[in-house]
């Protein structure tokens, strides 16, 4: 049989994502800062490394498949010969317009792939976004709006006494006698009842389907609504970080 690894690399705009898969199938995933292009090796996982190396693959031929939302770091990593671009083109998904990110297209593909269709996605990275897709595998849309980390640091650098504030393991309480815990409150329940009523308004169009958060800061948004609200359908709310290396999964047999 024959062994074929690939390398998946998502730009975000805080960090790298990547992941390698073993004959198209998706392995495991691990993040890392900005890097240069010639220090990537060094972070991959001990058994893709062994594998590597008993099966004597040349490193220059292992192709990556970059998905960028970054424009300067793709750019970059162009550079290298082995880096394959996804594009839109590349989703079997309908009806995407064509300033759609890549990240956000790719994910909720990889979601209606592993859960079904329709499938609604929150995706808590540095934007929050939401994306949902119908039962016939057409882009119904979403919503953008700040990430939690990005909304806690926009008080502090807009104002000349609020502190910036991290995010609690919990939801705070709603009424608070302090100004961290009041920071807290006021973007945590306003996020979580804003994305409560998205999910409401999805499930009555779409009673039957999963919603599934992703992201960096997709467990904790999980852990806040199951506080907070009262969403009709409790069970058919998860966490998975994987969703967008899902995606690259399936379409990656397409390009071999």
């Amino acid at each position: 049989m024959v062994v074929t690894i690939e390398l998946g690399l998502s730009i975000g705009n805080s960090r790298y994502h990547w992941a390698w898969f073993l004959n198209t199938k998706f392995q495991a995933s691990w993040d890392t800062a900005y890097l240069s292009i010639d220090r990537y090796l060094d972070f991959l996982p001990i058994d893709c490394q062994l594998l590597i190396n008993q099966q004597a693959i040349e490193f220059d031929l292992i192709p990556i498949y970059l998905v960028s939302v970054v424009p300067s770091q793709t750019k970059i990593w162009q550079q290298l010969p082995q880096v394959k671009l996804i594009t839109l083109a590349d989703i079997p998904l309908t009806n995407l317009y064509l300033t759609l990110g890549i990240d956000r297209a790719l994910t909720v593909f990889g979601a209606g792939e592993v859960y079904g269709y329709p499938i609604l996605i929150i995706d808590g990275g540095t934007a929050l976004t939401i994306t949902g897709v119908d039962d016939k595998h057409r882009f119904i849309g979403g919503a953008i709006l700040p990430g939690l980390r990005l909304q806690m640091r926009s008080l502090s650098l807009g104002t000349a006494a609020l502190p910036e504030v991290r995010l609690p393991i919990q939801l705070p309480p709603r009424w608070s006698d302090n100004t961290a815990g009041s920071i807290s409150s006021g973007i945590l329940h306003t996020i979580t009842s804003g994305i409560g009523d998205f999910i409401r308004d999805w499930q009555q169009l779409f009673p039957t389907s999963q919603i599934v958060f992703t992201g960096g800061d997709g467990e904790l948004l999980t852990s806040y609504l199951h506080s907070n609200l009262a969403v009709p359908s409790l069970a058919q709310i998860r966490f998975d970080r994987d969703l967008l290396f899902d995606g690259l999964s399936a379409i990656l047999p397409k390009h071999h």
